[in-house]
């Protein structure tokens, strides 16, 4: 338990999973991992990378104390009104010279996917993918799983990452069913006029497709790529994927495996409520976000889940995983890098928020 700790320092919240309704039905269903969050106890070392996460590994209280005055001495001096606005203005142009700089080079692809969060896929997929799960592939997957951030990244993102924010980011994964937040999110009318915007959009991409996957902030496309393999071979599913980085769209669709038959990726600020979406309202089935909306003003956070919602089917879901508070990440920060409390601006110009499950 001891060198556990010393590996990853965890802070519970990474990972949201909203049912936009039936939260009841959901929580009670198999559709959830086979070993469920909450239930994931190590007890044999030798089966440390068996899951992306573990529930049970604790801080002391010194150093739980460590890390809030570190974070206190790092918030102190605040970044000046004009340049935050400056951040929230340009972001996507931080975003986009971040691409030009990194290209598809910084992040490893995220084979953890279907692992953590199986809701992804339709049923049938899933129980398919389950038993290939089992192989000697499954094995070798997990085996490259862990639980930091920081090895999702490529050779080149480890040493970008450790010059500018030190070595030893984490992140964490858990499941939460909030039925009163998911209904906040329903309360809303879905559009009086869904009939006619249907109409006009009746052959936006994917318009046949019976089963559609939303990943917002897709990047140079680290999920993208994960996922559409398993889709190639799932009739009927279409993936969407987005970003507000004009370059990293279109390092996605200059990329070898994207397939417009299978997918549609589209240059999209979802903090833009008067932008429209190239598909019409309550036709998802799942939205995906990793590590997107800790990069969004925590004002704006809200507002940006309600929009997507509403892009959903009833009982549609809404998945992520981000930053958990006090990840070593925020701990390394300097002085003058606060924007606001546990949101920062990196030396690269851009954000990051960092979570709590009190912060849904």
């Amino acid at each position: 338990m001891g060198s556990l700790n010393k590996m990853n320092f965890i802070t519970r919240l990474s990972a949201l999973c909203l049912r936009k309704s039936k939260m009841q039905q959901r929580h009670r269903s198999s559709r959830r991992p086979a070993v469920p969050l909450g239930s994931r106890i190590l007890t044999d070392p030798s089966k440390v990378f068996e899951h992306n996460m573990w529930d049970h590994v604790q801080w002391s209280q010194e150093e739980e104390e460590n890390a809030k005055e570190k974070a206190a001495e790092n918030s102190l001096v605040k970044v000046q009104w004009e340049d935050q606005d400056k951040y929230e203005r340009e972001a996507s142009k931080y975003w986009n010279e971040f691409y030009k700089i990194h290209k598809n080079n910084f992040f490893k692809d995220r084979n953890w996917l279907f692992l953590e969060f199986p809701e992804i896929l339709p049923e049938k997929r899933r129980e398919e993918l389950k038993t290939e799960q089992r192989s000697s592939e499954h094995t070798k997957i997990n085996s490259t799983n862990s639980f930091s951030h920081k090895n999702e990244m490529s050779e080149e993102g480890e040493k970008y990452w450790k010059k500018n924010y030190g070595g030893g980011s984490t992140s964490v994964q858990g499941y939460v069913y909030n039925k009163k937040q998911a209904k906040s999110l329903t309360d809303n009318p879905q559009g009086k006029n869904r009939g006619e915007e249907l109409g006009r959009l009746e052959s936006f991409p994917g318009s046949d497709a019976t089963y559609r996957i939303l990943e917002v902030g897709c990047g140079a496309g680290n999920s993208v790529f994960p996922i559409l393999k398993v889709l190639c071979n799932t009739p009927g599913t279409f993936l969407y994927c987005c970003d507000f980085a004009s370059g990293a769209v279109e390092l996605v669709k200059s990329h070898s495996s994207y397939n417009s038959a299978w997918c549609s990726a589209f240059v999209h600020d979802v903090c833009d409520d008067a932008l429209p979406y190239p598909f019409p309202d309550e036709i998802l089935d799942v939205i995906l976000l990793v590590f997107v909306l800790s990069t969004i003003h925590p004002d704006r956070m809200q507002g940006v889940v309600n929009r997507l919602a509403k892009l959903l089917k009833p009982g549609g879901m809404l998945l992520f995983r981000d930053y958990g508070r006090y990840n070593t990440a925020q701990l390394r920060f300097k002085k003058g890098h606060c924007l606001s409390e546990n949101f920062y601006v990196r030396g690269d110009g851009t954000r990051v928020y960092f979570f709590t499950k009190e912060n849904r």
